[in-house]
């Protein structure tokens, strides 16, 4: 595995079951990577190519090869996340989170809006007067539905903290925005760290959305922010205990932190890589790293088939990344020790 990276000392490859269908996924499934400086997550999802999951491994490399950047805040606030589940299975995770914002699944397949309305209801009803609610479309409705449906919502909620993705584009979003008194976050529009700094310029979104992995790590996720001009919600990718310690590395070090992170998602897990998850405790996560532990690693360890599918899209992905010494467009021109291959940001872009 000499392709992976000289600076990587050893990989884990785990697949644990979703205690709920999130996202499309009953099961997630990902690798590990261990340097000097700890542990790293590389879990791009299954239709991503080699391109895309370079970031992805960026981030890993990152992780496991560069100390994380200075703390500002020893904690940060959690909001917990309520897959599209029916009203009363809502009500009760909501109670039970100890959180006091919680973002709210909506538009999921085969679901309709009357159903959505009850679930944002009974969420408001569990958290009380003073919770926050925000919801997530994912990019599925237009932009008259998402007017209509916004509406509905607020209501529902007693007043969203923001809408997230409500349509794919960013010429619906900046529609949407300019129809509705409801703040606009982008999510699926921030697929690169290219990606913020476009949101902002075309007045698409008032809050921005921030993932580690696809940004390409902790400090790279650092600089788009500080690009952007914009408000941010650090979120996970649905990453295990140590890709979740790479998001709550960069919530911490943000200058400012005006809304609660979505790096709650360990409690989606049915099982996890540590014997010490990442789980909020009265609606907050102490900053820490995160190792994995042998007992834990077993227990999630996959097949050899998928195994082996893992160590294949690693070596993709690595080639991609490294490919710099060979002319490939897609390499490392920065001299970034993690890896990055996107260079330095130019806030004029």
């Amino acid at each position: 595995m000499a392709s992976m990276s000289a600076s990587i000392e050893d990989l884990r490859i785990y697949r644990i079951p979703m205690r709920v269908r999130f996202r499309g996924l009953d099961m997630r499934t990902g690798m590990l990577l261990r340097g000097s400086a700890g542990w790293g997550e590389f879990s791009p999802f299954a239709e991503y190519g080699p391109a895309y999951a370079s970031r992805w491994l960026a981030a890993a490399r990152d992780a496991a090869t560069r100390p994380f950047p200075p703390p500002v805040r020893d904690d940060v606030p959690i909001n917990t996340t309520i897959p599209a589940v029916g009203p009363t299975q809502a009500h009760d995770l909501a109670s039970a989170s100890g959180c006091s914002t919680a973002k709210v699944k909506v538009a999921e397949s085969g679901e309709d809006l009357a159903t959505d309305v009850e679930r944002v209801a009974a969420v408001r009803d569990a958290l009380g007067p003073t919770g926050h609610i925000r919801i997530d479309a994912n990019g599925a409705w237009d932009v008259a539905t998402a007017v209509l449906a916004i509406a509905r919502l607020d209501s529902a909620a007693g007043g969203l903290e923001y809408v997230e993705q409500p349509c794919v584009t960013l010429a619906e979003l900046r529609e949407v925005r300019g129809r509705v008194t409801v703040p606009i976050a982008a999510d699926e529009s921030i697929r690169t760290a290219e990606d913020p700094l476009r949101v902002a310029a075309t007045d698409a979104a008032d809050v921005l959305v921030l993932k580690v992995q696809p940004l390409g790590g902790v400090h790279r996720a650092l600089e788009v922010a500080a690009a952007s001009g914009l408000p941010v919600v650090v979120s996970s990718a649905l990453e295990t205990s140590v890709g979740l310690a790479a998001g709550l590395a960069f919530a911490a070090a943000l200058p400012e932190l005006p809304f609660a992170c979505g790096l709650g998602t360990a409690s989606l897990l049915g099982s996890d890589v540590t014997d010490q998850p990442l789980l909020p405790v009265d609606g907050r996560l102490r900053v820490r790293r995160v190792a994995p532990d042998a007992a834990s690693l077993d227990h999630c360890a996959p097949g050899p088939d998928e195994s082996l599918a893992w160590l294949e899209r690693l070596q993709a992905a690595s080639a991609v990344l490294d490919g710099a010494a060979s002319g490939n467009p897609y390499g490392n021109p920065s001299g970034d020790p993690s890896g990055n291959p996107y260079g330095p940001i130019d806030e004029e872009s």
